[in-house]
């Protein structure tokens, strides 16, 4: 008799093991989504600055007085870059998600565009590289153009929030 009890605890301790790993199986679902922000106001209030800041990082202004070369000096100015070319990167993926895609073709591939060449901004403020990052600077102008050029954004009426 103990023979058979020792087994049968054995056979539900297995059992309830196995319950408990399938019951472990599922994770919880995740939040739901809540986006707050349409496109003019992802346009206008986090696109737009931080591209600026990006394209106004690196360059250089030639005038009658000599030549001035723009690019960060001061680490910083890098990590203001650094922090620009990020927020593009990640709004990238949530120009993506939710209502906002205008389609599954050309805007998901226009939107991983601007996240790919700000990715390369980030790694050339990572490096300190100035002529990486005027380059990366470049790309992120042909994503957005691709963009642009297809879907009419009109950021009219937002002026007040970004501040021009």
């Amino acid at each position: 008799m103990r023979a058979v009890a020792t087994r049968l605890g054995s056979v539900l301790l297995v059992a309830g093991a196995c319950l408990g790993f399938a019951c472990a199986g599922s994770p919880p679902a995740p939040p739901p989504l809540r986006l707050h922000a349409d496109l003019k106001q992802i346009m206008a209030g986090i696109i737009d600055p931080s591209a600026d800041d990006v394209w106004g990082a690196v360059g250089t202004i030639i005038t009658a007085d000599g030549v001035q070369e723009i690019r960060p000096e001061t680490l910083d100015e890098w990590q203001h870059v650094e922090t620009a070319a990020w927020v593009l990167v990640e709004v990238s993926n949530s120009l993506m998600i939710g209502n906002r895609p205008k389609d599954t073709g050309d805007w998901m591939r226009f939107s991983q565009g601007l996240s790919d060449a700000a990715l390369l901004a980030v790694r050339a403020a990572e490096a300190r590289d100035p002529q990486a990052l005027f380059d990366a600077g470049g790309e992120v102008y042909v994503a957005c153009s691709n963009c642009h050029s297809k879907y009419n954004i009109d950021l009219t009426g937002l002026s007040g929030l970004t501040g021009r």
